[in-house]
């Protein structure tokens, strides 16, 4: 004979005093709230919809975020439900382009993991934060791009300037964006760097060479994005927050590089002390506000 009411025994009174409990465990320690630009609330459906009408959609990640790599594969999944085969690219800032063959072979199912994995210079955390969006994208075939710039070359860069490039044989510059590169040390992502490093900047300090690699990596993103776009295409691509944040980085470039314009929406993910409400701070930062924790448990 069990000791606990049955449910005719609980009747509605139980029921009644049930709920308050269920809603507090719910609802009163959520993983993330969503908010729009301008601070409002907003739905996730209805965000879904407006990314699945852009040409190019940037998730703006904390690399060691969990959570931010969860939504990542729940959009990715969303988008693919709603645009429907071959309309659905992934790009991504982890992989660089010089392998980009692997990526594809990859994505096919033509490469073992294992392969993949000790060839194509992977993230330390590649294993937990960025191998379930390859293999959901080799389930559906959904393309993948690598974008990034190489990192010997953004290194060079950071070490010298952009002029270390200049000696690069045609076939290494074919890994990049097109040479001689344009900085708007203006954009307010480079000037927040510029701060970091203060006076380095000022008389072309080892500062400005580091905004230049930067800008070297945004640019060269930026113009595989635009390369890797077809009709109808909506172009997923993950990259740390602060390469689009502001619509800057790779948002300026992109834009710089396409004769129409494109339709682009911007996703953030930024962490507070609170979840009620957007801190004055995050405002405008992207299109839509992802706003996780501070506490947040990390990949690393």
């Amino acid at each position: 004979m069990s000791i606990f009411p049955s449910p005719s025994h609980l009747g509605r009174r139980w029921l009644l005093r049930l709920l308050p409990l269920l809603s507090f465990t719910l609802a009163d320690r959520p993983a993330y709230r969503l908010f729009t630009a301008q601070g409002q609330a907003a739905d996730y459906d209805q965000m879904l919809t407006q990314l699945a009408q852009a040409d190019v959609v940037f998730f703006g990640e904390q690399h060691n975020d969990p959570m931010a790599h969860w939504l990542e594969l729940q959009v990715a999944k969303d988008l693919q439900r709603l645009k429907g085969p071959g309309k659905l690219v992934l790009g991504m800032e982890m992989f660089e382009r010089d392998v980009q063959p692997l990526v594809a072979q990859y994505a096919a199912g033509t490469l073992p993991d294992t392969a993949f994995e000790r060839q194509s210079r992977p993230w330390p955390n590649y294993a937990t934060d960025y191998r379930p969006l390859l293999q959901f994208a080799r389930q559906e075939k959904i393309a993948v791009v690598a974008t990034n710039a190489p990192r010997r070359y953004a290194q060079q860069v950071a070490r010298g300037s952009l002029t270390a490039l200049d000696a690069l044989p045609a076939n290494e510059k074919a890994y990049l964006a097109p040479l001689p590169l344009k900085v708007d040390f203006e954009l307010p992502g480079y000037k927040k760097m510029a701060a970091m490093f203060g006076d380095a900047t000022a008389h072309g300090g080892g500062g400005r060479t580091i905004i230049q690699a930067q800008a070297l990596k945004d640019a060269t993103m930026a113009y595989t994005i635009h390369r890797s776009l077809g009709a109808g295409q909506t172009l997923l691509h993950l990259n740390g927050s602060y390469h689009s944040d502001n619509h800057d980085g790779i948002v300026a470039y992109l834009r710089a590089d396409s004769k129409k314009p494109l339709r682009v929406q911007t996703l953030s993910v930024v962490t507070q002390s609170q979840l009620q409400q957007l801190d004055q701070t995050n405002m405008n930062v992207a299109d839509y506000l992802i706003v996780v924790p501070e506490d947040m448990t990390k990949t690393y």
